[in-house]
């Protein structure tokens, strides 16, 4: 497979809300985050309107969707009142990932396979609405065959089991994951799938994926807005960008 030249990446100002609402008041604001962000070289901004609203709220949603110039991703659970406020936003794509009000962060990939019955509408639905869908599942081949069943133009591969056993020196349990990662988008796009790739990714991590020519964005958020503190948000946001550019060269014939 021959690789798109650039790699998208798309910037999750989540966190940008949770500090927001640890103090309460306005600020930060994530709108204003993700126009930085976008200035800095972001191709697109993702948010994530979870059930309890913990961090991104209604109105951030809908803001973003009036104010940024760059495409919105709603990450989203696979429940009826997500899909009815997608509906309303009509952002540029949704993210259907799965969600526990108890979770710190997203967990693990959604049961695609053991879950079709409800997502098939949903993806319909969305589709319809001219809302590009992905699934973020795990690199597992039912996983990912289900996806193309239920019709998803495109899947988002959780990295977060690779990231976490870089992170903690797991080197054999790290290349097993990296492997699966590689196999599950080789899969994905033979599918006819779009592959996307997000969870823990930092600046070494998401140089290594970008030479994965089937993965056409990541999404990166936590790790952005942790560097932000010491670095400023534009300027990780332009070293992330660097550190993807420089892995894609090696993807390139």
């Amino acid at each position: 497979m021959t690789a798109i030249s650039h790699l998208r990446l798309g910037v999750n100002v989540d966190h940008v809300a949770t500090i927001r609402n640890a103090r309460g008041g306005s600020h930060p604001d994530p709108v204003e985050a993700a126009k930085v962000a976008i200035a800095a070289g972001a191709d697109s901004i993702t948010a994530h309107l979870r059930e309890d609203r913990r961090h991104i709220r209604d109105d951030d949603m809908a803001r973003l969707k009036a104010e940024i110039e760059k495409p919105l991703n709603f990450e989203m659970a696979a429940t009826d009142e997500m899909a009815a406020i997608a509906l309303m936003t009509r952002p540029h794509a949704a993210c259907l990932v799965p969600e526990r009000r108890q979770e710190i962060t997203t967990e693990g990939g959604l049961d695609v396979a053991g879950q079709h019955n409800v997502l098939f509408p949903i993806v319909a639905a969305l589709g319809q609405a001219g809302i590009r869908v992905s699934l973020f599942i795990n690199a597992e081949p039912r996983q990912i065959e289900a996806a193309a069943g239920v019709r998803a133009p495109a899947i988002e591969i959780h990295t977060g089991g690779w990231c976490g056993a870089l992170a903690q020196g797991r080197i054999d349990d790290a290349r097993a994951e990296w492997e699966r990662i590689r196999e599950g988008a080789r899969l994905a796009a033979r599918l006819g799938l779009e592959v996307h790739a997000g969870h823990g990714l930092n600046f070494g991590a998401a140089e290594t994926i970008a030479a994965v020519p089937e993965v056409v964005e990541l999404n990166i958020g936590h790790f952005l807005i942790g560097e932000a503190i010491s670095t400023g948000l534009a300027q990780a946001v332009r070293i992330m960008r660097e550190s993807m550019d420089r892995g894609r060269t090696r993807a390139l014939p």
